[in-house]
């Protein structure tokens, strides 16, 4: 990256919790908007994520709070409900085509996107990207198995950069995961039942 680049992030919320959560560590946004505000001009920072409609509490909330009010466009959308051939309920909350629109629309004004997400089903995105000359990097692992991130965006990708590498830059001293989450438990009000998580998610903010 060069000094004065401009920089656009992509976050596909689900996919770069358990990218995080398979190596180990939580991610600090905080630190993660600092590493790319000194990396160039960072134009946005968009993080997408589904939300189960009509729940009270939901563990994922306060991080979504916390990033819209702290430098990030949020995107967000509910959750579809269905079940499946065995009678399994099934929640489904992909978030690919916001992002995908979103990314195009923002190619005409940047040189670099940097996409948090391992989906293959991102490859023609990020190939459509970079004919308009943008470089995209693409950040997930390979140092799971199997690997996060799918073979053929790996190989379609400007720059591929393992999330492993940045744990000391982004990642979270674990002891404040559980401190931020008394502090914020002890703040709300307490649900009439308990909820499940959204989204697959169990993220909090930052303070």
């Amino acid at each position: 990256m060069t000094d004065k680049e401009r920089i656009a992030l992509f976050i596909d919320g689900a996919n770069l919790y358990a990218t995080a959560k398979s190596l180990g560590f939580d991610i600090d946004y905080k630190r993660l908007l600092r590493e790319f505000q000194a990396k160039g001009t960072l134009i946005r920072a968009f993080y997408y994520t589904a939300l189960i409609e009509d729940q009270e509490y939901s563990s994922i909330r306060p991080l979504i709070d916390w990033l819209d009010y702290n430098g990030y466009a949020v995107v967000t959308k509910p959750t579809k409900e269905f079940v499946d051939s065995l009678g399994r309920r099934k929640v489904k909350g992909n978030m690919d085509i916001e992002l995908a629109v979103d990314a195009m629309e923002m190619a005409e004004h940047i040189e670099h996107m940097v996409l948090f997400s391992g989906d293959g089903d991102f490859r023609s995105l990020v190939e459509a990207v970079q004919r308009k000359g943008v470089r995209v990097s693409v950040i997930s692992t390979i140092t799971t198995q199997p690997p996060m991130i799918a073979d053929e965006l790996r190989r379609q990708a400007d720059e591929f950069i393992d999330l492993i590498h940045l744990v000391g830059k982004i990642g979270r001293d674990p002891g404040e995961r559980a401190e931020r989450m008394q502090r914020y438990q002890e703040r709300r009000p307490a649900p009439q039942a308990a909820a499940p998580a959204a989204a697959g998610h169990d993220e909090e903010g930052e303070e």
